[in-house]
């Protein structure tokens, strides 16, 4: 797990006179066992970290359901969890910054920091990327883990080991915003209300966006975001047909030019009202991942110089993260709805509750 650990080889005994550690092992389809996990040898730069928070995202779910995700299908047993925060046990010998017992936010992906496009700057694309809980390397809901110490990142006396795990998440958000130069002039529209959803809308916030409208097909949520500072929200259909009427609607709703629209969702239908929806000269955003292709109006879309920008997880985002959440101006309390401990029961119902949806936006496990 911690420091890109590939799956074969690493379940294994603790030695004598010393705790063992447990982590959730994804077996099958349906199948989460909670098993030893051999830790790596703590490296010079590396720290080792007792996990205290971890978040269940919506590929855990489909890594449970599915055992791929895209191109990523799971060969071998894995250790599930990417969202996550703990307390530092132990340093390597080179570590400078962090000392045991140190609170801290980790973000979960190791780039080679060679290729061209690290280099660059453009970590997140690196081919030779090693992230937690995408196969075949393992994640981080375990006991304990070890990671590389510069991607473990402090966390202020007001920002709680939760709220540090959803630095994960809100990363995907901050870097979106980011990627489209959400400022106090751009109007933003966010297509889906899920978690991703809602953390660009904070996001998109806190960048200075003046008006926000989010749509989404469940009322529920919908409420959630409304309840979190969204200016208008609107229920849509799941009908292509009613994209048209539906454009007009939006726009109705935002009262101005929509100068960006992120979709969070990744559908054709999103993504076509999304196109339609969005002003001359805007931007949309392509987050979510629903649909690997779509048919979508590109054409109206291209003459009327909307650019299509793509967003792949995040890069350089958690100091930004951690200072909107010590400073309030972003909230994720209230996106976690739901909390288990780290029990094998406990592992079962947590990601059952976070399957069904319903009223569960976050899903946190407190170890």
């Amino acid at each position: 797990m911690g420091k890109g650990g590939m799956s074969h080889g690493n379940v294994g005994e603790g030695k004598d006179g010393e705790e063992e550690n447990m982590a959730a092992w994804l077996l099958g389809v349906n199948n989460l066992k909670i098993l030893p996990f051999k830790l790596p040898t703590l490296g010079p730069h590396d720290a080792r970290i007792r996990m205290k928070a971890v978040g269940i995202c919506g590929s855990d779910v489909h890594y449970l359901k599915e055992m791929k995700l895209a191109d990523f299908v799971v060969t071998e047993p894995m250790v599930i969890g990417h969202e996550c925060a703990g307390v530092v046990e132990e340093v390597g010998s080179e570590v400078k910054h962090l000392a045991p017992g140190d609170r801290v936010a980790i973000e979960p992906g190791i780039s080679c920091w060679r290729c061209a496009l690290c280099k660059e700057g453009r970590y997140n694309l690196c081919p030779e990327m090693k992230f937690f809980a995408t196969p075949p390397v393992h994640g981080s809901l375990a006991n304990q883990i070890v990671h590389p110490a510069d991607l473990c990142f402090k966390l202020p006396d007001n920002v709680s080991l939760e709220e540090g795990a959803m630095c994960e998440p809100l990363s995907v958000g901050v870097h979106a915003c980011r990627r489209a130069n959400v400022g106090p002039e751009t109007n933003v529209l966010v297509m889906g209300a899920g978690p991703i959803g809602l953390v660009t809308m904070l996001s998109a916030r806190a960048f200075g966006s003046p008006r926000v409208v989010i749509v989404d097909v469940d009322d529920h949520r919908l409420s959630v975001a409304k309840e979190l500072g969204a200016d208008e929200t609107i229920k849509v259909s799941t009908n292509i047909n009613d994209v048209s009427a539906e454009v007009e609607q939006i726009k109705k709703a935002m009262g101005a030019g929509i100068d960006i629209t992120f979709d969070c969702a990744g559908f054709t239908k999103t993504m076509s009202t999304a196109l339609g929806a969005t002003l001359s000269g805007g931007k949309v955003c392509l987050v979510g991942l629903g649909h690997t292709e779509m048919t979508v109006p590109l054409a109206p879309a291209a003459v009327r110089e909307v650019d299509v920008v793509g967003v792949f997880r995040y890069k350089n985002t958690w100091p930004l993260c951690i200072e909107f959440l010590r400073s309030g101006k972003i909230d994720v309390k209230p996106l976690i709805t739901h909390r288990f401990g780290f029990s094998q029961k406990e592992v079962e119902e947590a990601f059952e509750t976070s399957a069904r949806g319903g009223n569960a936006i976050k899903v946190m496990f407190n170890l």
